[in-house]
């Protein structure tokens, strides 16, 4: 009996991590064709619309997307968001939206909700072949040489669009996060839009920074985005980015709030396309 109990543990065991597996591998792989297949119509677009309209449609079309993407997977069961706290911007006008930087969905989640932002990326991804030509007609913003791009992004500003810029530039290294970059602050002290916090709290460490895409993390992985607080604009940038890297701090090095995720993300939640 001891035996055949054990048994059946590893078959369960063995089970589990196959669905695993399923799960991540198939998600990437729906995710990558997604991305394909809309680059490759946005190159085309890009010749025929002009550059306002064509950057209207690849935002609108990049949002609605991911949301779809994020919805499906969250059918499986193995992963769960609550992001409606992000629906509160959507009619706010311009604003630099300023979240930490946990795991490479972070800008998927933010960007599934927000159909009219910049999102400010790597030169790499936006020369990448798969997502290049999609987030070219976007108006996305190159972080290879940010001063020059500065002035792209005060005037998407100004346009009334709204900007997604990472502040700690790259994924989160050092909890509970990375010494900030001075780009935020840089935008808003030129464009005087204030800079919206968002804090996002997960119970994984899936897809951070060094996470092998071998590595099966345990399920459900849940995400929750809440909004923080707003800074307006200053003049010093040193001390703009200081109060900003000590209210991030605070607010992600508290256990309650990763508590409260962990509360309020272990309810099921049933998607639903039409969400709001």
């Amino acid at each position: 009996m001891l035996l055949q109990g054990s048994a059946a543990l590893m078959i369960r065991a063995g089970l589990r991590a196959a669905y695993g597996y399923l799960i991540v591998y198939s998600g990437l792989l729906v995710f990558g064709l997604m991305c394909l297949v809309w680059s490759g119509t946005a190159g085309l677009l890009s010749h025929l619309l002009s550059e306002e309209r064509g950057r209207v449609l690849g935002r609108w079309v990049t949002s609605y997307g991911f949301r779809c993407y994020l919805q499906l997977v969250a059918l499986t069961g193995a992963f769960r968001f609550d992001l409606r706290a992000l629906d509160a911007l959507r009619e706010a006008g311009p604003l630099i939206i300023a979240p930490n930087h946990p795991s490479l969905l972070d800008a998927v989640m933010v960007l599934s909700r927000l159909p009219n932002v910049a999102c400010v990326m790597k030169a790499d991804l936006i020369n990448n072949r798969i997502y290049g030509a999609s987030a070219r007609l976007a108006g996305y913003i190159r972080n290879d040489d940010f001063i020059g791009g500065v002035t792209q992004a005060v005037e998407d500003l100004e346009a009334g669009g709204q900007l997604l810029l990472f502040p700690e530039g790259t994924r989160t290294t050092r909890a509970p996060i990375n010494r900030l970059k001075g780009g935020a602050p840089l935008v808003s002290k030129r464009s005087g839009v204030p800079i919206q916090t968002v804090l996002i709290e997960t119970t994984s460490p899936f897809l951070s920074k060094g996470w092998p895409l071998h590595r099966i993390p345990s399920m459900p992985v849940c995400y929750r985005a809440r909004l923080g607080r707003r800074f307006m604009p200053k003049d010093n940038l040193r001390e703009a980015i200081a109060e900003l890297e000590a209210y991030l701090a605070s607010e992600l090095g508290s256990r309650i709030g990763m508590d409260s995720a962990r509360n309020t993300l272990a309810q099921p939640q049933k998607p639903r396309l039409d969400e709001r």
